[in-house]
Order: structure tokens, then sequence, then C-alpha cells
């Protein structure tokens, strides 16, 4: 058993809680980062909401990305998948007049036919037959997505399994989909952008956080490669890891 005491005082990092979409502790204090995208979904989106009647926000976490996008047009409805955000995002949204829907299947959303106008999605799976079937024609979808290959360099210093579900979701990929359900491409982008870790505790509070990427991820279990990824940070300074990212903008023809 590991015994260093720096090591065990990051880790202990874990037992933080960690609510909504929020990993201030980690990104807000500086110990974890990522490059810059060549793009801003923040930026590309606020135009879309300042000229929509009616729009939908896709996985909105906790709601603290789109409470920041006001104003808002008269309608604006927001889903969430994940049960515990749900009342986080009532909280935060609600008082801003947007109505939060719990939803359990991408292919079954509680909405009309054509209901909106905009459809934004930042990180959160749909379904493309779906989405076009709750969009106006001419209707703006908006998507950020995180690629199949995301950090997978952690699994491998893990020596743990990689998802293979996801492996082949990309840009192509996600494009050739759309535009089979009736989308015109108006613009799409992928990069690999690195995300560094500045201590083990940091890297070790974001598996906890996204448990899709080591589905089966406890600090016993892979402690001791994780003591290796301190050890190298010690030496370096830090740890890096490429991310899988894309967007698209769309319009329903």
């Amino acid at each position: 058993m590991i015994k260093e005491d720096q090591f065990k005082n990051f880790i202990k990092d874990v037992t933080k809680e960690f609510s909504g979409w929020n990993f201030s502790l980690i990104a807000g204090t500086g110990r974890m980062r990522s490059s810059l995208l060549p793009w801003s979904y923040g930026s590309l989106a606020i135009p879309l909401i300042q000229n929509a009647s009616a729009m939908l926000d896709m996985g909105t976490g906790g709601g603290e990305l789109l409470s920041m996008f006001r104003p808002f047009p008269c309608s604006v409805f927001a889903t969430e998948g994940y049960k515990p955000n749900v009342e986080i995002a009532k909280v935060n949204l609600e008082p801003l007049e947007i109505t939060v829907v719990p939803i359990e299947e991408d292919s079954d959303l509680p909405f009309h036919d054509k209901q909106f106008n905009l459809i934004l999605n930042q990180h959160e799976s749909y379904s493309p037959k779906e989405v076009r079937r709750i969009i106006q024609e001419n209707g703006t979808f908006l998507t950020q997505q995180v690629g199949g290959l995301d950090c997978i360099e952690i699994n491998k210093a893990l020596n743990a399994s990689v998802n293979k579900e996801f492996e082949n979701w990309n840009l192509t990929t996600a494009l050739q989909e759309l535009k089979m359900n009736k989308f015109e491409i108006l613009y799409s982008h992928e990069e690999f952008p690195i995300q560094r870790f500045y201590d083990v505790g940091a890297l070790v509070y974001y598996l906890k956080a996204i448990p899709w990427q080591v589905p089966d991820f406890s600090i016993e279990k892979y402690e001791e490669n994780l003591y290796k990824i301190h050890k190298n940070i010690q030496s370096k300074g830090f740890y890096d890891v490429k991310q899988h990212r894309f967007i698209i903008k769309a319009r329903a023809i």
C-alpha cells in the first residue's frame, strides 16, 4: 500500500461534493486547464438565442451555462437526463421562466412536432431523427460534442478498458447522420485540444465526476497507476491528455 503523504492528501479531494456541472474546485483553482478551441460555443449560441422565438437546451446539467445566456426568447425549455441535476437545474432556471424537463430516452422527447426554432446541445447525446421532429423548418441546431477518443490516454495510463461503444463517434459520423435526417450543415470543425492536470487529486476528482471515462474507477483498484501518474507530475510538473471535441451548426431543411 502506498503511504506517501502528498499523494494521499491529493486523492482526498474525491470526498468533496460534485454537483450540477461545476468543475470550479479543480478548474477555477487552476489545477486543471484545457487548451483553447478555434471556436466559441457561447459566441455561436448567443446571436442564435437573440433571434429565436422558441428554444430548447438539451442536457442542461445544472443550468449553469444556460443561465448566463440571457436575455431569452419567450419560450425556453431545458432537458436533463441525470436525475441529481434536475433539481439543481430547476433552482437555477425556473426563476428565469425556463421549464426544466427530465428525460430518459433521446429518441422519445416530450415535445410537439416543430416546437422549436432553435435547439442547443453542449456535450449531450441526441437522436438526429428526434431533433428533426421537434425543430421547425429553417430552425437551427447547434451542438458541441465530446468525441469518442476523448482523454483515452487516461485509460491507457491506468491500464483500464476503453469504451468501445463511442470510439467511432466523431465529426464525420455526426455529419452523415444529420444529413440523412434532412439537415444542411452550415459550419463544422473538429479539434483535439490538450487537457492538463497539475496534480493527481484533480485527475481523481475529474474521474469521479465523469464516470463514463473509466466506468469501474476506484482509487483502490487503480492506486498503483495513479501513483505512477503522481510521480510523473512531480517530475514534469503536469500530466497532459488529448481531448476530442467537434462542433456543428446545422439548419433543418
